[in-house]
Parts: C-alpha cells; structure tokens; sequence
C-alpha cells in the first residue's frame, strides 16, 4: 500500500501542506476562501518544528498495519478499508478521543464540531484522486506518495 512519507531534510516548515490538506478537505472551489477560516477546517497533516530550527517533518496517519487506533476505538468508529486505509466512520464516532490519545504519531486529532476525531485519509474522501494534495503541492518535494 502506498503511504505519505517526509523526508525531513528537504522540509521547509512552510506549512503549505497544512493550508493544502484544509482546502483539499474543505469542500471549497478556491483556496483563498478559507482565509479566517482556520477554526473551521483543521488540516489532518500537521508541520512540526520551531521557527528557526533546522528539522521540520509533518505529521500524518502512518496507517499502521497493526493499527492501536483501531484496537482501541470503544465505538467501533475505526477499521481499515479494502486498501488498508485506517478510516474514521464519524456516525459511529463517539468522540471520547481515545484514538487521539494511543495514537503513537499524534496523527489523530479531533475534528472542527468537536464531536469526533478526524485524520488522514490520503485525500480519498475528497474526490482529489491520485497523490494526496500535500504530496502533490510540496514545493521542495519533502512530502512523498509510495511504497516502501
């Protein structure tokens, strides 16, 4: 299965992929329209790293194989698709955050309405198709689409 991987070395700390991942996941025509609106829509890929520090990485579900997350969903709100995509059913979605908190990456984050969690779902859910939008839209090419 194909994963986001960071190559933190080439990461600028632009955070261009946070803006990219909340208008991918937004439904908007134009990314300009999310301007004030960042409590709105929260990206599901997240820059770490201070200003000024040399190391920057993002943050994204790893969609592990044996995934805790799942596991230890008291609601059942978690499951893997065909694909092996980790996936988030938010009618089930009790929001306990019980997801938010084993997860190992801190990739799983409550969602906007705070009344389920909300993370990475490589861009499926949103009819972008193809590479996720912050893999695609990575200036320095520091956010990858592959198999390894």
């Amino acid at each position: 299965m194909k994963r986001i991987y960071v190559n933190e070395e080439w990461c600028l700390g632009c955070h261009l992929c946070e803006y990219e991942c909340m208008f991918a996941n937004s439904g908007l025509d134009k990314m300009f329209k999310l301007k004030g609106r960042t409590t709105e829509f929260i990206p599901r890929i997240k820059v770490e790293g201070e200003e000024g520090n040399a190391v920057h990485f993002a943050v994204n579900c790893r969609h592990c194989t044996n995934a805790i997350c799942i596991k230890s969903c008291i609601a059942g709100a978690l499951s893997k698709d065909e694909y092996g995509i980790v996936r988030i059913n938010k009618d089930k979605c009790v929001g306990c955050y019980t997801c938010v908190l084993v997860c190992p990456f801190g990739a799983i984050m409550p969602a906007p309405d705070g009344k389920a969690a909300q993370k990475c779902a490589l861009c499926t859910d949103n009819m972008m198709g193809g590479e996720p939008n912050c893999v695609r839209n990575c200036p320095n090419n520091a956010i990858v689409f592959e198999e390894r």
